[in-house]
This record gives structure tokens, C-alpha cells and sequence, in this order.
């Protein structure tokens, strides 16, 4: 089974160790962080930096021969070489962190031959712990997970801050900053839909999408096609993560958004 040698205790300590850091850096939303912007509109802190070190650390002793990718780290070709690459985000909903509110992850997956065998999402201000493992189910705070029934796209639930015009038949609830406590809504049946229409990173969705898959919930790109991880390079264009009985009509609703997008025919 993939994942199977490594120690999935040791990972879950190790991730939670982190998100205790990160939480102690946050201090309760009044994180006095040292804070710039990589590129305009794309914020960056002291407390993203400490923790991808520290996440480096400690993953490598629990799997020295796996690769690393990370937002945070300058990426290599080395991990194409290597069967087992860690695809980790330090502060997933680094807005959220630096806001005070309690909308950010840790987000640690270890990747197997594109696939994600293990996914983790630490959320330490909202007192959650995501942990799926390929063919075991996911679970949060120890209680499985199983998205929702929904078979209908009008009324579906969706995290977002306000709706555009042509999806004004969905219904939007609370959204966190980071995407993959979006998608590990959908996983709990609290959302049925997350979509994006834009390049994305794969370190932002990988342990997320496990957790959804895990859960009963279909992943794919924005066009429909599944997502694939440690590519050479580490993006996909747009997601679609949905409970399992409107992924075909959501699809439907935004691939010709994302074709249009992609100037494809």
C-alpha cells in the first residue's frame, strides 16, 4: 500500500508540532511577524519561513529519500529523480494568519508517483486535525468523513465572500482563506463545491485533495481531468472539487470558463 512504511504517528507529531509553532507565532491573531510581498498581492511572513525549516527537519528523518517541494523553498529537478517527494505548504491561508483570522493551515502531503499517498492539514486555531491515507478514508479529529449527497448544482454550497453573477443559483457559506480548508469542507459535507478558474500550485491542493478523495469527493482540474503531482512544473489550471453527484454538472458549468480562459476552442 503507498505510504505504508512510514511511520504515520511520527508524521501526524511532526506536523503537529509545527502547527503549535505556528499557532505561538500567530499568538492569538495579534502576531507582530515580520511581513512582505514575494510578488504584489501574494504576502509572505517570518512565521511561513520558520516553519518550512522546521517542517524540513523533521519530514527528512521520518523520510530521508523523499524529495521537497514547498511554497516557501526554492524548487529543484532533483525531485523528478526520486519516487517519494513531500509537497508541503508551511501556512496555507497566509492571509488569514496575518489578519488575525483563523481561516490557515498547515498542509503537509507525501506524493508517490504523482499520487498523494498521505495528506495532513493542521488548522491549530480551529482545533482541527485532517489525516487521510490512500485507501483508508479521511478523517478529522478522528471522526471519518464522508462528503455530501448532494445531486443537484443549483442551492450547492460554496465557500466564497460573495458570488458572481452567472453562479448566483449556488449558495455561499463561510470562507476561510486558505484553499485547502475549503476543500476539506467539501470533505465534511459543510461546502459541495470548490472551484477555481486560475493557475494554482500543487502544494496548495495536495493533502486537501486526498482528505476530499478519501472522503468520497471528486478532485480534478478545472476542465475535469485529474490532477497529477510532482509534475516538472508543479501546477494545474484551476480545480473542481465537488461532492460526487454535481461533479459532472459543475464541470459542465466551468470548463467552458476555463477554455475560455486558456484560449483553447
Amino acid at each position: 500500500m503507498p505510504g505504508a512504511e512510514i511511520d504515520l504517528r511520527a508524521l501526524v507529531g511532526a506536523v503537529s508540532d509545527a502547527a503549535d509553532r505556528a499557532l505561538t507565532l500567530w499568538a492569538g491573531g495579534q502576531t507582530q511577524v515580520r511581513q512582505w510581498e514575494k510578488v504584489p498581492g501574494h504576502p509572505v511572513c517570518e512565521a511561513d519561513l520558520e516553519i518550512d525549516v522546521m517542517l524540513r527537519q523533521s519530514l527528512s528523518l521520518i523520510d530521508p529519500a523523499a524529495g521537497w517541494l514547498s511554497e516557501e523553498t526554492a524548487d529543484t529537478v532533483h525531485r523528478l529523480d526520486l519516487a517519494r517527494v513531500w509537497v508541503v505548504d508551511p501556512i496555507d491561508g497566509t492571509r488569514d494568519y496575518l489578519r488575525g483570522r483563523p481561516g490557515w493551515a498547515v498542509s503537509v502531503a507525501l506524493v508517490e508517483h504523482g499520487a498523494v499517498s498521505i495528506g495532513i492539514l493542521a488548522a491549530p486555531a480551529r482545533n482541527e486535525l485532517w489525516i487521510a491515507r490512500a485507501g483508508e478514508g479521511a478523517t478529522r479529529n478522528g471522526r471519518t468523513l464522508t462528503a455530501g449527497s448532494r445531486m443537484i448544482l443549483p442551492g450547492a454550497r460554496v465557500p466564497a465572500d460573495h458570488l458572481p453573477r452567472h453562479d448566483s443559483d449556488l449558495r455561499a457559506v463561510h470562507k476561510p482563506n486558505s484553499i485547502a480548508l475549503r476543500m476539506a469542507m467539501v470533505a465534511a459535507d459543510e461546502a459541495d463545491i470548490v472551484a477555481t478558474v486560475r493557475w494554482g500550485n500543487e502544494w496548495d491542493v495536495a493533502a486537501a485533495a486526498l482528505i476530499a478523495q478519501e472522503a468520497g469527493a471528486i478532485v480534478t482540474d478545472a476542465l475535469g481531468d485529474p490532477l497529477s503531482f510532482n509534475r516538472p512544473e508543479p501546477t494545474a489550471f484551476g480545480l473542481l472539487c465537488t461532492a460526487p453527484g454535481i461533479h459532472e454538472a459543475a464541470t459542465n458549468r466551468l470548463a467552458p470558463r476555463a477554455r475560455e480562459l486558456l484560449g483553447r476552442a
